[in-house]
């Protein structure tokens, strides 16, 4: 059922880094992210009344530790993780605390402090939660000595190339816009344009991926403040406030592990919960996917962000290649998808990863996402998945009536980072 309306009032983050880089832990990012938020916000962390706090690798109260560096109020935090969907499922807590009449103000916070290398298992002595998955890709490929997650993803693209023809060079024209697009934003991880033969040429991880085509492991942290209808105007916050128009969490299905059929890589790897997710924010705000101009997607590999246009209902199935020749998928075209760089050149520090798209959301519809700017972004959606599974699709939009405010603060980050304190 439909609740109050929620609107995101203030976002910052950290620039993200490969780990290791820099000498910091979630404590200090967390604060950086936060105190970025808050500023932005133009409110003091008093004013928030209860916080989710998403991370994946840590111990069980990580978020009370870090948002202990902003203030020790009391108020209730909770502790979140979703796998890398963990940042989008703290917002939309977040969001639901404000939606429901539960609290006027909530802050959702994402961190990462990650090793170097592909992503494994921490627990060897309990069940892995992906083990139906992994059981379900061997009954259908053979399992080969390449990271687990470069298989899920790289198999849902290879099942599209057998079952549409899709050339593995298109995936390689994704990786190509989004390491151009990370030029432009100074929170990248990685800033490097990258030729398409380059990015053919790099070293192969499991085929048709190639390294270029794969996101890093990142250390970050990202933070949005939310705000009801009420607490936006008492605080004179029309001006810069960005609407959370429709929210939708997903998980698997039975239909997953069911007999094989053409499209089971794809389900594995999601995508029927990107497919179930977005469909019912379209539901929910009686827009589709033709209304969208900019798109901040879940690159993690090339052949994810192939298959998510299909799972967004942004082309038909079967219809990503000619989406991507078209030039479709980039500025100039029907929607401009992954404007930040995504997952593979911004980075992916889990926790932080949705809230990161979040800012980026908030920073184009405001118009202060400088050269990565998307002219008339009026309407953004987000798309955030984890294996195992969980998909979250956010839709984005600046209140018509309240586009001629000024906004209260006077500093934006949109278009980079102030210098470190750390």
């Amino acid at each position: 059922m439909p609740g109050r309306r929620v609107f995101v009032i203030g976002v910052g983050m950290t620039k993200f880094e490969k780990p290791g880089k820099v000498d910091w832990d979630y404590p200090q990012m967390a604060k950086q992210a936060g105190e970025r938020a808050l500023e932005d916000a133009c409110i003091s962390y008093d004013e928030v009344d209860q916080i989710a706090v998403g991370y994946c690798y840590g111990d069980s109260t990580c978020g009370q530790r870090a948002v202990y560096e902003l203030g020790m109020t009391g108020k209730p935090i909770y502790n979140v993780n979703n796998n890398c969907a963990t940042g989008s499922t703290a917002l939309f807590m977040a969001k639901q605390f404000i939606e429901g009449g539960l609290c006027e103000c909530a802050m959702a916070l994402g961190f990462e402090k990650m090793e170097r290398g592909s992503l494994g298992s921490k627990f060897m002595d309990r069940t892995n939660p992906m083990d139906k998955h992994m059981m379900k890709m061997m009954e259908i490929k053979e399992f080969a000595p390449s990271p687990p997650a470069a298989q899920v993803f790289g198999n849902a693209g290879r099942e599209h190339m057998e079952k549409f023809g899709t050339k593995a060079e298109t995936f390689a024209k994704i990786a190509y816009k989004n390491h151009r697009n990370s030029v432009n934003n100074p929170y990248s991880q990685f800033r490097d344009e990258y030729s398409l033969d380059q990015i053919i040429s790099a070293p192969e991880v499991y085929a048709p991926l190639t390294k270029l085509q794969c996101c890093p492991t990142s250390d970050g942290s990202a933070c949005a403040i939310l705000a009801s209808e009420a607490f936006v105007k008492s605080h004179g916050l029309e001006g810069q406030a960005v609407e959370l128009i429709g929210m939708s969490m997903a998980t698997d299905t039975a239909a997953v592990f069911k007999e094989n059929s053409g499209d089971s890589l794809r389900k594995l790897a999601g995508h029927d919960m990107t497919k179930i997710a977005s469909q019912t924010v379209y539901k929910q705000t009686g827009l589709g996917p033709d209304d969208v101009d900019v798109i901040e997607l879940h690159d993690c590999f090339s052949a994810n962000e192939l298959i998510t246009y299909e799972g967004l209902g942004l082309c038909k199935e079967g219809e990503a290649e000619k989406f991507i020749e078209n030039g479709d998928n980039d500025y100039g075209g029907k929607v401009v998808i992954n404007p930040s760089g995504g997952l593979i050149s911004k980075g992916h520090p889990l926790g932080a990863t949705g809230l990161a798209q979040c800012a980026e959301m908030c920073w184009q519809l405001r118009g202060e996402a400088g050269k990565r700017q998307v002219k008339d972004a009026k309407v953004a959606l987000s798309h955030n998945l984890g294996l195992g599974g969980a998909a979250v699709v956010s839709m984005y939009k600046r209140p018509e009536e309240w586009r001629s405010i000024p906004m209260k603060r006077k500093v934006s980050l949109g278009e980079g980072p102030p210098a470190s304190k750390l």
